[in-house]
């Protein structure tokens, strides 16, 4: 990896609506320093979702944060996103990047192989993202991207501890969701932690 310091993304829970989100969300943007922000849905309805993003899209791009969409490219574009997270490296991904790139961001997500990264990096996503449904396959995948590709890796740490593992492995961007929702001290808390575990500064 660069030497650039890797940098925090969050992501949502799977919404079905914005309201009683969006206070835990400032909170969590107010903790620290936020690279971007996913916001994922519960349903496929495009209009739901793209009333969603509409509500909680505007605070997190006014801090700087890059906000994307778990949906189709219709719904970053109606909704003033700066990007779609498209599942897999398949004509899903095709189809986002050839509607959006490059004035927006394509990010691909879900990735299970190796080979399923390759293809999705080939095909220009900016960045990609394996599953994280084992935590040493994860890392593993990380490290060996990291030291042979440019694309920048996303990895998900399913707890604040899984950071500086992830971190040690090469992902350029940690995204938290769940460790950061339900942490006992809250959102802000949370980030302002996963900051410091970010930078070194926790063990």
């Amino acid at each position: 990896m660069d030497d650039v310091a890797p940098r925090l993304s969050l992501a949502t829970p799977p919404l079905v609506e914005a309201g009683a989100f969006a206070t835990a969300l400032n909170e969590a943007l107010a903790g620290g320093d936020v690279a971007s922000l996913l916001i994922r849905f519960a349903n496929a309805d495009e209009r739901e979702n793209e009333a969603i993003a509409r509500v909680l899209a505007p605070s997190a791009q006014e801090k700087g944060v890059a906000v994307l969409v778990a949906a189709a490219p219709n719904v970053a574009l109606r909704a003033g996103a700066d990007g779609a997270h498209v599942s897999g490296c398949g004509e899903a991904l095709v189809d986002a990047i050839k509607k959006l790139s490059p004035r927006y961001i394509i990010g691909a997500g879900d990735l299970e192989t190796r080979d399923d990264a390759m293809r999705a990096g080939e095909a220009g996503a900016d960045y990609v993202m394996f599953s994280d449904r084992d935590r040493e396959a994860l890392i593993e995948c990380v490290a060996w991207w990291a030291q042979l590709f440019n694309t920048p890796c996303v990895a998900r740490a399913a707890t604040l501890d899984d950071i500086a593992l992830l971190v040690k492995a090469g992902a350029d961007f940690v995204l938290l969701d769940d460790a950061v929702w339900n942490d006992a001290l809250g959102p802000a808390a949370a980030v302002a932690e996963a900051q410091a575990r970010l930078k070194g500064e926790r063990t």
